[in-house]
């Protein structure tokens, strides 16, 4: 019984640069509202390190993402993983460079800012870092939530 639900969810996959910030809070959003009907991951062009700021909004929403691992978008493709949406959480120049996956649905580029390159005082870049956060988790409501 839990195989056929599994097979029906739909496979989201959110992709940013470094799968560090944008693409790490997509997928544990989507995962968290509405982890019943579809199925998201992550990766990036350059997996780098989760950003701690990052980390640390998510925690303030009850969301522990401090054991994800950054995955490769490429590593991905290789092993030809299908998802009914890809999007791109990065600025339109990076988004480019990513794999086109065979039996995409739906592609869609939800440009963010780069949380990497927050300036400021601790708290600035906390403030900017939630004000991402929850323009993310916004999008991802009216995308996945509100429309179903």
């Amino acid at each position: 019984m839990e195989e056929t639900a599994q097979q029906q969810k739909q496979k989201v996959l959110f992709i940013c640069v470094h799968n560090s910030a944008r693409s790490q809070m997509a997928e544990a959003f989507l995962n968290t509202m509405a982890g019943g009907r579809f199925e998201a991951e992550s990766a990036g062009l350059e997996p780098g390190t989760l950003n701690p700021f990052v980390v640390e909004v998510m925690k303030e929403l009850d969301i522990d993402i401090s054991q994800n691992k950054t995955k490769s978008v490429f590593d991905f493709y290789k092993q030809g993983k299908r998802y009914q949406y890809v999007i791109t959480v990065c600025d339109k120049s990076a988004s480019e460079r990513c794999p086109i996956f065979v039996g995409v649905t739906k592609r869609l580029h939800w440009p963010f800012d780069d949380p990497s390159r927050f300036e400021g005082s601790r708290e600035d870049i906390l403030r900017q870092t939630r004000d991402l956060r929850d323009a993310i988790k916004k999008k991802i409501e009216e995308a996945f939530i509100k429309t179903v």
